[in-house]
């Protein structure tokens, strides 16, 4: 698949790059972008949360009333979960929510993901530009350049670039990452894959480790 490269004034170029079949042009696997994006949100997890069983409440262990002729149920101490205040019965404990992915399925998630994109004609390809300074406005205006105000962005970039990073981190639905840290939540999340030249060279190669 061929696409015509446009400079950051949303210009064409009059260059092409081919978007290699191998890596944009797969029969993409729904159940192997439904395992890794499980995975994705999964870590995003802290899996901090906890409740206090009744070991753990403060309160007196006394016996509340005498065990029988009371016409009640019996009850042991305050502590009971049945009481207001009391411990808490099979309530959420820390746990590590994250889980394991076979490499491979992983790649076929990812190249899955490009793959739709590549589709639905939802990849821009940018010629390889840097900013001098490090401007929130430097970033807008490459984003009105394309006209994709308002819309969801992702740039993914050759190699870490912190003057464009810094420059977007303000921005909201706008996303910059390098291609290594490519991941299908990501390219399925934006309205808009943003490539540079270089960056399609550099997924190439990784993808075909």
């Amino acid at each position: 698949m061929e696409v015509n490269v446009v400079n950051i004034s949303g210009k064409e170029t009059g260059a092409k790059v081919q978007l290699p079949e191998s890596v944009f042009g797969v029969t993409p696997s729904d159940h192997a972008i439904y395992l890794d994006v499980k995975q994705y949100l999964a870590n995003q997890r802290q899996g901090t949360h906890k409740s206090k069983q009744r070991n753990e409440i403060a309160g007196s262990t006394r016996k509340l009333y005498k065990q029988k002729g009371t016409g009640g149920a019996r009850a042991g101490s305050i502590k009971s979960p049945l009481f207001n205040g009391g411990g808490r019965v099979f309530g959420p404990q820390p746990r590590d929510y994250s889980f394991k992915l076979n490499k491979k399925l992983k790649s076929l998630a990812r190249k899955s993901a490009l793959s739709y994109k590549a589709q639905d004609n939802h990849i821009l390809v940018l010629e390889d530009f840097s900013f001098d300074t490090i401007k929130t406005k430097n970033y807008l205006n490459l984003v009105n350049a394309l006209s994709l105000t308002g819309q969801k962005t992702l740039l993914v970039l050759p190699a870490q670039d912190n003057n464009i990073y810094l420059s977007s981190r303000n921005i909201q639905k706008v996303k910059v990452i390098t291609a290594d840290q490519l991941n299908t939540y990501d390219v399925l999340n934006c309205g808009k894959l943003l490539l540079t030249a270089n960056t399609v060279k550099t997924l190439e190669e990784a993808f075909a480790k």
